[in-house]
């Protein structure tokens, strides 16, 4: 589905609706939802702060492996799909881009529980972007993962 850019200012509600009109249907079957959109640094702003969002993924047994550990292609997505959401903030409204490299490092398993993402900006330019992720799960806030990527803007 083509995308049609809203006049209304990106917020959190905005990226929902990105969310589930941009994405493909299996993005979609993840069940992802936005927990949080940073947009506009606080003030006065903190030195260390990134524009990013927070993203959960619900746990379903449909994303797991034997054992119910939830497989490493779901959180790879997970990711992926939390650092466009994290480029939109920066952006502060809908860009066409594509992944150029995604590194994982995962770091333990996720049993059972929601996984959440936190996908922060670490550079965004006119035709590439850079950022991390920190995959936790919701059940003890551990992280599970870390993710940096990048993106070409199109």
């Amino acid at each position: 589905m083509q995308y049609e850019p809203k006049p209304a200012e990106f917020d959190i509600e905005e990226a929902r609706r990105v969310l589930g009109e941009v994405f493909a249907p299996w993005v979609q079957d993840l069940g992802l939802s936005i927990v949080e959109l940073d947009c506009v640094p606080p003030e006065p702003v903190p030195p260390d702060w990134q524009a990013g969002a927070v993203l959960r993924m619900a746990f379903s047994e449909r994303l797991c492996r034997h054992g119910g550990i939830v497989c490493g292609q779901a959180l790879m997505a997970l990711a992926d799909t939390a650092m466009v959401i994290a480029m939109l903030a920066a952006n502060r409204g809908y860009r066409p881009m594509t992944t150029v490299d995604q590194t994982t490092h995962f770091m333990r398993a996720v049993v059972g529980a929601d996984v959440l993402a936190d996908a922060r900006i670490v550079r965004l330019g006119r035709t590439m972007g850079f950022g991390r992720v920190t995959l936790s799960s919701a059940a003890d806030n551990k992280p599970v993962a870390m993710v940096s990527s990048a993106f070409a803007m199109l």
